[in-house]
């Protein structure tokens, strides 16, 4: 049953008939709630198939995105951004046998000025050492910006990430990962976030690294 907000002429939430009402972000919608005459047609399968690897390589990382992606979160969430620039950019394959391109993933976006060049590898156990040059003063970049690093362990679908570790103008940092990683390979990505708060960089595929 649905529930009228604001009188006859405003919003409302619930299904009416065959018309489904919502509100997000206080923004009223309203949808035709349909079922498909045939839910398993191959690019229907295709399609699912694809949001599910897309959805399994996000969602252990849901609070990184939240702060990575924050600057679009308008009219959606943090994670639905990220959702879509994976599928748009870094989901390869066909059906059923879709990957994703680690490379191509974006874990944050914004105008602050990222590092060109930077570099991952391991040195002691599971220590992953991260080297990058210091642009201070390139663009919007500021030595006080904070590193953003994550590691993805794709082999058991779980990440280690931090963001208050230390700042662009030190140009290093030793990454600590879990020792139940070892032999695993991740996938290493640096990202900035400006003193403040306000502003992300877009984040850089550093390298995938062997534990």
């Amino acid at each position: 049953m649905g529930k009228i907000n604001q009188g006859i002429l405003g919003g409302f939430s619930g299904k009416v008939g065959q018309v489904v009402g919502g509100n997000w972000k206080g923004i009223s919608y309203m949808r035709v709630h349909t079922i498909p005459s045939n839910p398993k047609t191959e690019k229907q399968v295709s399609q699912r198939s694809k949001f599910t690897t897309a959805l399994h390589f996000l969602q252990p990382i849901t609070p990184f995105l939240r702060t990575g992606y924050k600057l679009f979160t308008t009219k959606q969430t943090a994670f639905n951004a990220a959702m879509s620039q994976v599928l748009l950019n870094a989901v390869t394959g066909t059906s059923p046998d879709f990957q994703i391109d680690y490379s191509k993933v974006l874990v944050s976006r914004g105008s602050l000025t990222s590092v060109i060049q930077a570099t991952a590898e391991k040195t002691v156990g599971t220590t992953v050492k991260i080297d990058w040059i210091d642009n201070s003063g390139s663009g919007t970049a500021l030595g006080t910006d904070k590193a953003m690093i994550l590691a993805y362990n794709g082999t058991k679908f779980s990440a280690v990430y931090e963001m208050d570790t230390t700042t662009r103008i030190l140009g290093t940092v030793d990454f600590e990962l879990p020792s139940i990683w070892v032999n695993d390979t991740v996938e290493v990505y640096l990202g900035f976030i400006s003193e403040d708060g306000k502003n992300v960089s877009d984040s850089i595929h550093l390298s995938s690294v062997q534990l």
